[in-house]
């Protein structure tokens, strides 16, 4: 059994950018059982603000503060490219680890990550924070009950005007440290939402991705990717930092034998055959927050994360694939490891 955390769970916080400040919300609102002791960013200024706002010990290498300060666990808040290092490094000092998306970016660093995890006994939480809306948990809940019987088709929708420029996106613009374009990036949220809609293994997947708008980029500003699961659902996801989804698009959808039910990011709607029908409607959540309290939890009861290196690893064996089916114009299969 991994082991668990007594008391408050202390947190070294590695790298200290623009995604932190969702993760500090987080921290604060949970003070009474997950805080930052240490914050680790190369960028001394970046580490000394961030660790004067949660009272933490500042570094400008995580490594040094892996072994030097007294945490628990790391959360990883870095570009793309340096998560499957900072996983390994992480785990092999005994720390578990919440990670930001994506995972890391291919199947070798998949490889390294999950023999580290699973080698040094740690717990690793995958950051994908819309698994806390509460629609989405609604809508896990209705199918889970045979709701709407056998399930045919999820749909995922993540789509969004960027206001990304050269002179703004940074390392994003870059394949080699973003993994890719919009895909691996926006595109991880719909992605990691479909495989928790369709609960099953994901098998197979393809893709069209377009540059529409952000064109000083290496990577596609939007993608289209179907996606066949183990157990006969097929999976359709729309993702773009192009253009924002027409009025009325949902973010989510799923279509079975008895019916259909559609959400955003608060509420949820079904509609089955027998004419039976139901809205339920959420108040204002910080999926963030809620995401760093589940992560709390899970170290100090012992309890599994919802998802962990798992699930990380079949959302990346998804994006791979459908950037391999776009590439070769086939359908490509998913890894498994």
């Amino acid at each position: 059994m991994t082991k668990t955390v007594a008391g408050t769970v202390k947190v070294g916080l590695i790298g200290g950018g623009g995604i932190t400040r969702a993760h500090v919300r987080g921290y604060l609102a949970h003070a009474e059982k997950i805080a930052v002791a240490a914050v680790a960013d190369v960028v001394e200024e970046a580490a000394n603000t961030r660790a004067a706002e949660l009272g933490a010990k500042p570094f400008t290498d995580y490594r040094e503060m892996l072994a030097s300060a007294d945490v628990d666990a790391v959360d990883i808040c870095l570009p793309h490219h340096l998560h499957a290092d900072a996983i390994v490094a992480a785990a092999e000092a005994g720390k578990h680890v919440l990670c930001e998306k994506p995972l890391c970016l291919t199947a070798e660093e998949a490889r390294r990550v999950a023999d580290a995890v699973r080698a040094n006994d740690v717990t690793l939480m995958c950051a994908h924070n819309q698994l806390f809306f509460p629609s989405v948990a609604k809508a896990r809940e209705l199918l889970d009950s045979g709701l709407l019987g056998t399930v045919y088709e999820v749909r995922t929708t993540d789509s969004f005007h960027n206001d990304f420029d050269p002179e703004n996106m940074g390392w994003r613009a870059s394949a080699k440290t973003s993994g890719g374009g919009e895909l691996i990036d926006t595109g991880y949220h719909p992605t990691y939402l479909l495989l928790h809609l369709a609960d099953a293994q994901p098998t197979e997947a393809t893709a069209f991705l377009s540059t529409h708008r952000l064109k000083f980029m290496e990577g596609e500003d939007s993608a289209q990717v179907l996606v066949r699961f183990a157990n006969g659902v097929v999976g359709q996801m729309v993702t773009s930092w192009a253009y924002d989804p027409a009025p009325g698009t949902e973010k989510f959808s799923v279509v079975g034998e008895l019916g259909s039910l559609t959400g955003t990011e608060d509420s949820v709607t079904y509609r089955l055959r027998s004419g039976e029908e139901e809205t339920f409607t959420f108040g204002a959540t910080d999926a963030f927050s809620d995401e760093i309290g589940a992560f709390a939890d899970c170290l100090r009861e012992g309890t599994r994360p919802i998802h962990t290196e798992v699930e990380g690893i079949a959302v990346l064996g998804v994006l791979l694939a459908a950037y391999e089916g776009a590439r070769t114009g086939t359908i490509a299969k998913v890894m498994s490891l």
